[in-house]
């Protein structure tokens, strides 16, 4: 069994995306399924140094780099590369997996595989729900009409990560069978002085709990709103420290400055910029609290970061995790609005006995129900399933 996985971009700047493909290859692989990505050299605004039409290690997994076209088209990538690639060797593949809506490679991928009789799953990668749906809304309204509802509608399988997901998918119209598998978060490795590690770094004394948002800076994930609510604390003479791990566009990047510096919170602020490796553990680990008040996650993979690393999460519904991580007692779900981010970031801080109980069902929650190794010996079982019956149940859960 050959796969082969289809992503615009595994530009690290991208984030939770370019995460997913690359651990869950990696993961298919341990699970003895040969598995590789084929994706384009786009790094955002610049390229990724990385050999072009041959097959590469990187990041520990197989990848195909075909070149994007220049000057990039943000998440639809446009490259003929890609097109003419997979024309020439898809049929060396007996299922393909594609990642993202609305972009070129996975449009010609479905449309190749169609042509080819070779059958694909699609992953939508939250870009049906609503708010993601009234993003550039007639140009998706064209763009599925002529396009997407097809590349949907003939798939094999669509691949949720939640049940929220799934939901999304029917109420866009679409009937083709629904895999519902969770997510998988690696293990980390234990940091015992991380606290101490971190408040060095970043020269915050040791009484002082940090507050940490970590996720692209994205209007999208609005940072802007825990800016806000962190002002009305600091009102109040509360005392916290507010990290901001994550890039951005420059607009939005200098917006958000502009923001701390007239809500008062320049000596209370730090812009980390974007974090990997042991840098991201040990913000993970040596912050007190994480909150991320985004608009829209089909899943939200640094929300189960933090929670792997035993850090409490505050975060909104509109994060289709949010039931499972209520159900376990895993972190606290609340309205996307100040006044109520306001609030439960202060219950966190005067109460160490919660953030303590959040933590380690947090940490039961990611070992009991988000290990990749298991999640791609499910998804293994799917890939199967297709192959030989060239359709699944409709609805199936997996998880």
């Amino acid at each position: 069994m050959k796969i082969l996985h289809v992503i615009p971009s595994v530009s690290p700047t991208l984030g939770g995306p370019t995460q997913v493909v690359l651990n869950l290859v990696k993961a298919l692989r341990e699970c003895k399924v040969d598995a590789e990505i084929v994706t384009t050299n786009d790094r955002g605004t610049t390229l990724l140094d990385v050999p072009l039409y041959q097959l590469t290690e990187y990041e520990q997994v197989p990848v195909w780099f075909l070149p994007r076209f220049s000057p990039p088209l943000k998440e639809y990538i446009f490259s003929p590369a890609i097109a003419q690639w997979l024309g020439k060797n898809i049929r060396n593949y007996d299922i393909l997996d594609n990642h993202y809506l609305f972009s070129y490679a996975s449009t010609c991928a479905g449309a190749i595989a169609r042509w080819q009789n070779i059958p694909y799953t699609v992953r939508t990668m939250g870009q049906l729900a609503p708010w993601a749906l009234a993003q550039s809304q007639r140009k998706k309204q064209i763009y599925s009409l002529l396009i997407e509802r097809h590349n949907l509608n003939r798939a094999a399988a669509i691949h949720c990560t939640s049940a929220g997901e799934a939901e999304d998918v029917r109420n866009f119209g679409i009937k083709t069978p629904t895999v519902t598998l969770p997510l998988g978060v690696n293990q980390p490795e234990t940091l015992p002085d991380a606290k101490q590690q971190i408040r060095e770094i970043y020269r915050i004394p040791a009484t002082i709990p940090i507050v940490l948002f970590l996720s692209r800076l994205h209007y999208k994930k609005r940072p802007e709103l825990l800016i806000r609510s962190l002002s009305k604390l600091a009102l109040n003479q509360t005392k916290f420290h507010l990290i901001l791990a994550g890039t951005g566009e420059p607009d939005y990047l200098q917006y958000l400055q502009n923001l701390v510096l007239d809500s008062g919170l320049t000596a209370q602020t730090t812009f980390s910029g974007f974090v990997t490796g042991k840098d991201k553990d040990l913000l993970l680990q040596g912050s007190d609290i994480f909150v991320l008040p985004s608009f829209s996650e089909n899943f939200g993979i640094a929300v189960a970061e933090a929670l792997a690393n035993g850090l409490p999460v505050i975060i909104t519904p509109d994060i289709q995790i949010a039931p499972e991580i209520s159900q376990a007692n895993a972190g606290l779900i609340v309205p996307g609005e100040e006044a109520a981010i306001a609030n439960a970031i202060a219950q966190l801080l005067a109460t160490p006995e919660q953030r303590h109980q959040l933590s380690e069902n947090g940490k039961k929650l990611v070992k009991e129900r988000y290990s990749w190794n298991a999640i791609a010996s499910q998804l293994a079982e799917v890939y199967r399933t297709i192959i030989e019956q060239a359709k699944i149940p409709n609805q199936n859960n997996f998880s």
